[in-house]
């Protein structure tokens, strides 16, 4: 069945392991158009809520969605660090977790919620003279870029409270912020302040904006042969966008 399609927004739940521009490229074929492109990139590692926009005039709104804040789940592992703050990188340091109390966790989450200044990671899509800062990084070259201000609504533990320690070394956190804050960054930096390091170990977008990751069509679902009727059953309109944004 051929389908008529000239321009609108689909939510995909991108799977771990594929990159943001693969779910571009899968929507590219299903749709059989070139004009396509994302509202924010998450890393391979990274699930959830990927923003695409086909067509050029819903492409032009790909600025204005991605405005809104953003909501994650994270995971983070402590008393170990990486290279790029996620399980993609190599192991740079292990420290001892000891024995961590819900007070002294809630103590050092306090000092993150509100306006911060945070810096971008070096392994990021962030643009240093035309590049990704990543691309520096892979070649052994660590840019650094000013500090940016940020704000995080909401930092709350999710995992029940308990203390961590050596043996169970894990702190899941729901994310409340504006656009630009690395995650990534605030599980280190969170890690810092406890005094044993931590990197990321998972990280799923559940919403941006007025968007969220239940609305959205399975990233696998792309793979499929009828890929383009899956994905215009959920499409949104460019007029549907628009007063979603207002």
């Amino acid at each position: 069945m051929d389908i008529d399609f000239e321009a609108g927004t689909f939510l995909v739940d991108k799977p771990q392991g594929a990159s943001s521009f693969y779910i571009v490229r899968k929507v590219r074929k299903a749709l059989g158009m070139k004009k396509v492109g994302h509202a924010g990139t998450l890393d391979p590692f990274a699930t959830g809520l990927l923003v695409v926009c086909a067509g050029r005039s819903a492409t032009k709104m790909i600025g204005q969605i991605m405005e809104g804040d953003k909501e994650y789940i994270t995971t983070l592992r402590l008393g170990v660090e990486t290279s790029t703050l996620d399980p993609e990188g190599e192991v740079t340091a292990t420290h001892s977790v000891g024995s961590l109390s819900e007070n002294v966790i809630e103590k050092c989450l306090e000092q993150f919620r509100g306006e911060q200044l945070q810096i971008p990671p070096i392994y990021s899509a962030l643009k240093h003279k035309g590049k990704p800062l990543y691309y520096y990084a892979r070649k052994g070259i660590a840019v650094e870029k000013p500090p940016r201000s940020v704000t995080i609504h909401t930092l709350e533990r999710i995992d029940g409270g308990l203390e961590v320690s050596d043996d169970s070394p894990y702190l899941t956190l729901r994310v409340v912020c504006t656009k630009g804050t690395y995650i990534r960054t605030l599980g280190a930096d969170i890690g810092k302040i406890l005094g044993c390091g931590a990197y990321l170990t998972t990280l799923r977008r559940m919403r941006s904006g007025c968007f969220h990751v239940r609305d959205s069509i399975a990233g696998e679902d792309l793979l499929k042969e009828d890929a383009k009727i899956r994905l215009m059953n959920k499409v949104l309109s460019v007029s549907d966008v628009c007063n979603l944004l207002q």
